[in-house]
């Protein structure tokens, strides 16, 4: 049996005064880096999920980007995890990289219907992420959205968008997601558009400015920032220093947020979660 990280014991469930409305977490599981400095030493990669599940409150599946699995599969990536963890997985790349977008219903149900349900509880938001050379089309977008499944097996099923065509700073755009009740992913990237507009009702961010020299990916004044942003999405609030197309929001009512760090600095990544987490979870508990 390896030795437990200092942090977290091995098998240990999160702690038990963590909000269920805040998840941090990372993009996939499967990393060889992640070996030397987020698995303990000896632990077999058929664990790794297991591990990583206990660490950390949400994971995002990247492998459904590139083909659907089967619903065995995804009962047993649900099994390795404890109560209270929740994926989001990418949807496939083969429905939004297409010519367009309103012809693509074969592929969503065929993804939807293909076995998703078998994640039962575990299953978070299926985010939709759209190629950086797709523009926006409001009338082709509007068909698309109207395609999404709003249930599966008699539960909410949530869906997030993120545009990557500048096209999308657009208040017609951020109009438009309201109207459907779709979230648009916050990406804080410097390759890609950020637009930090609450369209749905939970909040989702991808942060992808993980430096490789600092142990924790962020800076501590960069934690402590995302910390203020993610219990002010959570209470309801919507910050104002981040970049947004239209106005910022008055105040709404408490929503989930997901944030998960993914690429630059990858191997920083886990700790970055982790920190961030640690942070959200002692600023609810004083």
């Amino acid at each position: 049996m390896p030795k437990p990280t200092p942090a977290f014991d091995l098998f240990s469930r999160a702690p038990a005064n963590a909000t269920s409305h805040i998840r941090v977490g990372i993009g996939g599981w499967n990393f060889a880096p992640w070996r030397n400095n987020f698995y303990p030493a000896g632990l077999v990669q058929r664990r790794e999920l297991e591990f990583a599940s206990r660490q950390l409150r949400t994971i995002e599946i990247n492998g459904t980007f590139y083909g659907a699995q089967k619903p065995a599969t995804y009962a047993k990536w649900a099994a390795e995890t404890p109560e209270g963890f929740v994926f989001s997985l990418k949807a496939p790349r083969y429905v939004t990289e297409g010519k367009r977008l309103a012809d693509t219903a074969r592929g969503i149900d065929g993804f939807v219907f293909g076995g998703l349900e078998a994640f039962g509880e575990r299953l978070g938001p299926v985010l939709w992420q759209l190629p950086p050379s797709r523009p926006f089309d409001a009338d082709d977008l509007a068909a698309f959205l109207d395609l999404l499944p709003r249930e599966l097996g008699g539960r909410t099923l949530r869906h997030v968008l993120e545009v990557r065509h500048p096209s999308f700073l657009d208040e017609r755009y951020v109009a438009l997601a309201r109207t459907q009740r779709i979230p648009t992913v916050f990406t804080d990237s410097p390759q890609y558009p950020s637009l930090a507009d609450l369209t749905g009702d939970f909040a989702y961010a991808r942060l992808m400015r993980s430096e490789s020299h600092i142990d924790t990916g962020y800076a501590p004044a960069d934690l402590d920032a995302w910390t203020t942003r993610a219990l002010a999405w959570a209470e309801g609030g919507d910050p104002v220093e981040l970049p947004h197309v239209a106005p910022p929001q008055a105040q709404q009512a408490p929503r989930d947020v997901f944030i998960n760090f993914i690429s630059s600095a990858k191997e920083r990544n886990p700790a970055a979660a982790m920190a961030l987490q640690q942070r959200v979870d002692q600023a609810l508990s004083a």
